[in-house]
């Protein structure tokens, strides 16, 4: 199998590739309760259950295997018994564990999981008695990395050797680019028809759980609440059904996300996979938690990583990394907005700068009398707290309506830097908390200070405030900051990062889609943010289990 890193040739024929299923992990301590939770994954739309014996307290095999596996059951079991020092709960001896996983067998379990480093002796313990119509799955858990593409390979071999019939291989991202040589190794498995589960575990392979059906894994994870994983970072299977639509992902589902460190708290998936399902477009938009953000674009350089939007900290470095630039994102020195052509060439774009402007220009208009020709910022003084991309978007837009730019960061050099840039002063924070040098200046917040969740920081004191008449906070988790509620208290205009959010997203999704962005459209799904079930209906129908 080829070792080469690129995810660009990876994407097997659409004819390989069977439908991923859905498992849903029971982790609750008593029987009872783990019985209850197999029918509520049901209710939501799984494909199967795990039940994890590990983690049951008292678990007496004979008294609660029959209970847990009695039929009609509704949902198929995977049955699970890992040991500790496999990541789970069960610190016994070998044998007792045995017996009741082969117990489980007997019982009609559909699944039943062994780990590789004593998988023969469990195929010896068995003597030949599994039944025909369970499957066993022989997994390997690797809590520190992910290796190589050669290493992958030999561990491939090593549990296929044993005779399973699912292998099962997951790892440790310590960068997302380790993500793509797992996709390698799902692939190489559809081609050979060798069932897998092949899984990245913690925030930087959260896309190796939603992405599996494209690259043909045999089954994805999601948790049935929050709290309730059963591995670092498991998304929810309610998230998986409802926000990333993964029924719908195959080989040639296009690729989008928002790129950035941090990046859990966005809820541009939300808007963005609700965007293209309404338009009908086979496309699903994840979180991309990037550290290089070159090694991560040419990592995954295949065309159906179609599209990318950026955020903190890497709009500056983006338009370094793309092949050509607007002319506007160029000027202004950020991009927030990339997209791969069919050639492989990627173009960078950025719609912050209309996004803000507009929002604030609007917020004036609707709560100060303006002037119906020119802009509500002309001649005003435009205080931008940050230097980085949001920063210069925000300046730059600031200052092409006539206002007079000022910028304030932590780092004065950063600042001065930007000032002279856009031929403006700068200050320092430390020297905002005291620039008042006339009344009805505008404030733009375009730092991650107040963001979820650092709810209760503030980039500027109340008595600060005092002077200004309008005041923009980029961030929008949450949707009211500390600075927008506390500048409300003074009598300003406030402006929410919402109104932005929105309004580069519908530039964003007509760079995607090559279609235009229904305002009131984007707004009403930007507007349920916060009650996402109110966007998205029923979606929890599910896949006949392949058995």
């Amino acid at each position: 199998m080829a070792a080469a890193m690129s995810v660009s040739a990876v994407v097997p024929p659409a004819a390989a590739v069977a439908r991923t299923l859905l498992c849903v992990p029971a982790t609750a301590r008593a029987p009872r309760e783990m019985a209850a939770e197999v029918a509520a994954a049901a209710a939501l739309g799984a494909d199967l259950a795990e039940l994890r014996l590990d983690r049951l307290a008292g678990f007496a095999p004979r008294r609660d295997l029959p209970a847990l596996l009695a039929k009609p059951r509704t949902l198929p079991a995977l049955v699970t018994y890992r040991p500790k020092w496999e990541g789970g709960e069960y610190e016994g001896d070998d044998e007792p564990r045995f017996e009741a996983l082969q117990l489980a067998m007997e019982l009609g379990a559909e699944y039943v999981d062994i780990e590789l480093k004593v998988a023969d002796k469990f195929i010896k313990f068995m003597s030949g008695k599994k039944p025909e119509n369970c499957k066993l799955i022989v997994s390997s858990h690797n809590y520190d990395n992910t290796p190589s593409a050669e290493e992958l390979a030999s561990l491939l071999a090593q549990i296929q050797a044993t005779g399973a019939d699912i292998v099962k291989i997951a790892t440790t991202a310590t960068e997302i680019v380790d993500v793509s040589r797992m996709f390698q190794i799902l692939v190489h498995c559809q081609e050979k028809q060798v069932p897998i589960i092949g899984l990245v575990m913690n925030d930087r392979g959260f896309i190796s759980r939603v992405l599996c059906p494209k690259f043909g894994g045999y089954l994805t994870f999601g948790s049935l609440e929050k709290g309730k994983e059963s591995a670092p970072s498991q998304p929810t299977a309610a998230d998986l059904i409802n926000v990333y639509n993964i029924r719908q992902i195959g080989p040639d589902t296009k690729v989008f996300g928002i790129i950035g460190n941090p990046v859990g708290h966005s809820k541009s998936p939300i808007l963005h996979n609700e965007a293209f399902r309404s338009v009908g477009l086979n496309a699903v938009y994840v979180p991309f938690l990037v550290d290089d953000l070159a090694k991560f674009l040419s990592t995954y350089s295949s065309p159906d990583f179609a599209g990318f939007s950026c955020t903190i900290p890497h709009k500056e470095a983006a338009v370094r990394c793309c092949d050509e630039v607007d002319p506007i994102a160029r000027d202004i020195g950020a991009v927030n907005t990339i997209i791969r052509k069919p050639d492989g060439k990627l173009v960078g774009y950025n719609t912050d700068y209309v996004g803000a402007i507009s929002a604030i220009e609007d917020g004036i208009r609707a709560t100060q009398p303006t002037h119906s020709t020119t802009s509500p910022l002309a001649g005003r003084l435009f205080v931008v707290i940050g230097a980085g991309g949001a920063g210069k978007a925000l300046a730059y837009g600031a200052k092409e309506k006539g206002a007079r730019v000022v910028i304030a960061n932590r780092t004065f050099a950063r600042a001065q830097e930007l000032g002279n840039l856009i031929g403006g002063p700068a200050l320092t924070l430390t020297e905002l908390e005291n620039y008042h040098p006339e009344e009805g200046m505008i404030l733009a917040n375009t730092t991650a200070i107040g963001m979820h969740p650092n709810v209760n920081e503030t980039p500027l004191s109340k008595q600060a405030l005092k002077s200004y008449a309008v005041v923009f906070d980029a961030v929008y988790t949450p949707k009211e900051t500390r600075l927008l509620k506390e500048a409300a208290e003074c009598g300003a205009t406030v402006v929410s990062g919402l109104e932005m959010f929105i309004r580069q997203a519908m530039g964003q999704f007509e760079h995607f889609t090559g279609m235009p962005a229904v305002d009131g459209k984007f707004r009403a799904l930007a507007n349920s943010l916060d009650n996402p079930s109110a966007v998205k209906g029923d979606r929890s129908t599910s896949l006949k289990p392949r058995l």
